[in-house]
């Protein structure tokens, strides 16, 4: 399991990798959401998924492929790697990560 801190603006995030599953803890209100509970733009899935034009299910189809791509990402860590750098796009900042049973690092610029 590892556990990520992230911020944007004056909120604070925690997501936690356990397994194959992704946790998002919302420090300031205390809301813990899986990847169904994902608040997804319509435009940026269907930038990445461009099939999905004229789905009435275009969030649901976007979910499950997404849970399918986290479940080939091998480890734990890659998988953090993996969230660090999508949130980056969208203007979060990577603030530090930890390992189950050991000290909270700072995350470096090339991981």
């Amino acid at each position: 399991m590892i556990t990520a801190t992230f911020k944007i603006g004056g909120d604070t995030i925690s997501v936690k990798v356990e397994k194959n599953n992704l946790f998002f803890f919302d420090v300031g209100t205390g809301q813990v959401s899986t990847l169904e509970g994902l608040r997804m733009s319509k435009a940026g899935v269907l930038r990445e998924h461009p099939d999905l034009k004229g789905n009435i299910g275009w969030k649901k189809i976007a979910t499950e492929r997404l849970k399918e791509h986290v479940k080939k990402i091998k480890t734990e860590m890659e998988k953090i790697i993996y969230v660090k750098n999508e949130l980056k796009k969208f203007g979060y900042e990577p603030l530090f990560y930890a390992k189950q049973g050991f000290r909270t690092k700072k995350f470096e610029e090339k991981e």
